[in-house]
């Protein structure tokens, strides 16, 4: 039977729609900041320790999917996931809530996200840009989604406990549909009509991952990626305390939330897009240096409601690029026989960001009652991380050799 080649994109978007609800996190802080009296740095770590989780994982997960294909790592995420907020819903003490959400949930999404860009990177050579965007593009929404339910409608109607319990019951049902259509094509298979580029990866070039990391070019991405998605990681982790320390209100928050979600969602797709036709670094250069540009306006600018809006669009746009792009990067430079474990220590540097973002911003925040100099230091990041992209070049077997 011949499987249409567009199902596993959309089991792929139902996934991460679901794995997504990660991203909104920044709307329980404040219920458990009221009710356990725990400070931003103390529920700051619990989104630390997910993204940790979520990166080692995502290393075993993507060897796991080269070898057995993709359905066994997305039915782990779907289970570890809902069953992490189910039980979160229960927490009581900080080291219950490091265990149960950032642990589990991030173990969670280490094995769910691991599955659907490899499958999406194996259908489509031919759209990888646009097609990886679609499918991580459901990552950036289902915070919209999620993030928006829970902050305006079922934390105030049913309180926190009962809302992760709920979002668990939706989670299954999202998460085991998507594992049902992920499918990878025949192997060899190419799309009609379609003939390879020229390029490292594209011309046959599979490197293993001891290859890979024999090549400057991964070292290069490594940094990157890590003080790229920094500033990101940091706005996502405290975008509703955010906007509520500087007096825009509930109802600001919640549009921040959707807003944020469009521009987390249009840089994975449109940016996708966009690097298949003027190249990946290229792009990668761009939006890392308008995230140096955005990160201090978006402080500057924090108290005027719209120019908040634009700019939380503009700061997730540029995030959301990076989590799409460096994906596509990685098969196109290092092919995709060996795409999920290859990406998978790759994706360390957004692990290691998850790091510095949230802990740069909590603790500024506790020492100085604001988030002025978390803004400004994740921007001189970005200005590393471009510098590094300036010395990126397409690898060569010599390189690793």
């Amino acid at each position: 039977m011949t499987t249409n080649r567009w199902h596993p994109v959309i089991g792929g978007v139902l996934m991460n729609l679901a794995l997504g609800s990660l991203y909104a996190w920044s709307v329980f802080v404040a219920p458990l900041e009221k009710e356990f009296g725990w400070t931003r740095t103390q529920t700051s770590r619990t989104f630390t320790i997910a993204v940790v989780c979520f990166a080692l994982t995502f290393i075993f997960a993507g060897r796991l999917q080269d070898r057995r294909g993709p359905r066994l790592c997305a039915l782990l995420g779907s289970i570890l996931v809902s069953a992490g907020f189910v039980l979160t819903s229960f927490t009581s003490s900080l080291t219950a809530l490091y265990v149960l959400f950032g642990v589990i949930v991030g173990i969670g999404n280490g094995f769910g996200y691991s599955a659907p860009t490899p499958v999406g990177s194996k259908w489509f050579p031919d759209k990888r840009g646009l097609v990886v965007g679609l499918m991580v593009g459901g990552y950036g929404g289902g915070q919209a989604i999620f993030g928006s339910l829970a902050n305006y409608w079922l934390i105030p109607t049913f309180g926190w406990r009962a809302t992760f319990q709920i979002l668990a019951a939706v989670f299954m049902v999202m998460t085991l549909a998507g594992t049902a259509l992920l499918k990878n094509p025949p192997q060899g298979y190419r799309p009609p009509n379609w003939t390879p580029p020229g390029g490292a990866a594209s011309s046959g070039a599979d490197f293993t991952t001891r290859e890979m990391l024999a090549t400057p070019t991964f070292y290069a991405l490594w940094i990157a990626y890590c003080l790229g998605a920094t500033a990101g990681l940091m706005t996502i982790s405290q975008l509703v305390p955010f906007a509520n320390s500087v007096g825009l209100g509930a109802n600001v928050a919640t549009i921040a939330l959707v807003v944020s979600a469009v521009g987390n969602a249009g840089g994975r797709i449109l940016s996708g897009a966009m690097s298949d036709r003027f190249g990946r670094v290229v792009t990668l250069r761009i939006m890392v240096l308008a995230s140096a540009i955005a990160m201090p306006s978006l402080f500057l600018w924090r108290e005027q409601a719209v120019l908040f809006w634009g700019l939380v669009v503009l700061v997730y746009w540029c995030y959301g690029t990076q989590l799409s792009v460096f994906a596509s990067t990685t098969a196109d430079f290092f092919g995709t026989k060996n795409f999920g474990m290859n990406y998978g220590v790759l994706f360390t540097a957004w692990g290691a960001a998850g790091i510095l973002g949230p802990q740069i911003a909590g603790r500024v925040y506790d020492t100085f009652g604001d988030y002025r100099y978390a803004f400004f230091a994740t921007a001189g990041l970005a200005l590393v991380a471009l510098a590094a992209l300036m010395a990126a070049r397409t690898p060569t077997r010599a390189a690793a050799a």
